[in-house]
């Protein structure tokens, strides 16, 4: 992973997620949110990455995700546990 994305903090680690794609474009992009417009796939192992880094130093995990990442926060967050549980050893 590219230790730049990882900004440990007092309160665990943040992988900010940059797309060269404007804040009005993204939202034109993913509107009406209501579908997957764009896989990350390196995001979301980015993510998978982190959230296994936390839970193997007994850690609580918190994620936020936005509808602009991928066009429906609910279904990026289906795909990650999908994913998740796909992936546990």
């Amino acid at each position: 992973m590219d230790s730049r994305l990882v900004q440990p903090n007092a309160h665990g680690a943040t992988a900010p997620y940059a797309t060269e794609t404007s804040y009005e474009a993204a939202k034109k992009r993913a509107e009406p949110y209501n579908k997957i417009v764009g896989e990350l796939p390196d995001m979301r192992l980015e993510t998978l990455i982190l959230i296994k880094d936390a839970v193997r130093n007994n850690r609580q995990v918190y994620m936020l995700v936005n509808n602009r990442l991928e066009g429906n926060a609910p279904l990026t967050v289906q795909a990650l546990t999908d994913l998740l549980q796909t992936t546990e050893s």
